[in-house]
């Protein structure tokens, strides 16, 4: 494959366990995605999915008791799972950021925002201290922080939650990342804030040309900027596709299980059905779909065997028997 051709990020059959007491929690159970330059990808499921360990996997900043056991994740075709502690140092920061989805406890309490912005800047750039307190100073402005020349003199405790999100964000992009990855970056936000700083990530990704994976378990922030979406379950992608197939043509049972779950403005009064059952224990996975036990159209297939990814239509991808077995009764004129 050509350099021109080659994705910026190519993430190929991972996945990535927890060992703990209990046995091996399987996080991630082999996926693979790819994501183009300048490009969104939303990653989007409950809490217990995978779409975190997705994100922290492909940083490698993994809990102690975590570990890649299978797959790799090239970055311009460069498999950065085969890196030194030492290489990945330099990876992160320089050409792939995160932004946590609780500013108060990534940034730390003890320490101005100035240093902390500096610190970033120094550890990947040549800059001196005084290049890099103007260069923190600048990125508080590109951002929306207001009087930057004060602000880099407080703590983290002095800004609204607001605020320190912004903060995060300078710091993410100080050193002009190729991806950016943002792991629930509006959660601890109210709407109103949670509006401004996903218009703050679109202005930033024109200005810089960077990629964004937004990883959230609420389908309406993303909506309107991805470019392709994921919807993960039980460490597995279910369903993939553009904002208009995975909001309007949904394949998977889960998919239409979480859009039946949200308000939707054009009929308040509808009420909302929640995903009935319980999460799945992923010390338990079951031999079959990991939905199973809480689909309502689950066949005898479903129990048994883990399903193919089905193309559905022409952007659109579905791992569920049930648009196996649609196309197999059209085939058979049923």
């Amino acid at each position: 494959m050509s350099e021109q051709n080659t994705p910026l990020l190519s993430v190929r059959n991972l996945h990535t366990s927890f060992f703990t007491d209990s046995g091996e929690v399987k996080a991630v159970n082999g996926i693979s995605f790819d994501l183009e330059a300048g490009k969104t990808l939303g990653i989007v499921g409950e809490s217990g999915s995978g779409k975190s360990v997705t994100s922290y996997s492909i940083m490698q900043i993994l809990a102690e008791a975590g570990r890649i056991v299978d797959g790799s994740i090239f970055f311009k075709g460069d498999d950065i799972t085969k890196y030194s502690e030492k290489e990945m140092q330099n990876f992160r920061g320089k050409k792939i950021s995160i932004i946590f989805q609780d500013p108060m406890t990534s940034l730390n309490p003890v320490f101005t925002i100035g240093y902390q912005l500096e610190e970033a800047i120094t550890l990947h750039t040549d800059k001196d201290k005084k290049a890099a307190r103007e260069h923190a100073i600048e990125m508080l402005k590109l951002v929306g922080v207001n009087e930057p020349e004060s602000r880099v003199k407080q703590y983290p405790h002095e800004l609204s939650g607001g605020m320190r999100q912004r903060v995060m964000i300078a710091m993410a992009l100080c050193c002009e990342p190729d991806i950016l990855i943002a792991d629930e970056p509006t959660t601890a936000l109210d709407v109103t804030i949670q509006a401004q700083i996903l218009e703050l990530m679109q202005d930033l990704q024109k200005k810089m040309g960077m990629a964004i994976i937004m990883v959230t378990h609420d389908l309406g922030v993303i909506a309107s900027m991805c470019d392709e979406i994921l919807v993960m379950y039980g460490g597995r992608v279910c369903e993939r596709g553009t904002a208009d197939d995975i909001f309007y043509r949904p394949a998977h049972e889960y998919t239409k299980g979480l859009l039946r779950s949200i308000p939707r403005k054009d009929n308040m009064n509808e009420k909302l059905v929640p995903i009935g059952g319980t999460p799945i224990n992923l010390l338990q996975m079951p031999e079959g779909c990991a939905f199973c036990p809480r689909c309502d159209k689950a066949m005898k297939i479903c129990l048994t065997q883990v399903p193919e990814e089905y193309r559905v239509g022409e952007t659109h991808l579905a791992s569920c028997w049930m648009n196996i077995k649609d196309l197999y009764d059209a085939q058979e004129g049923k």
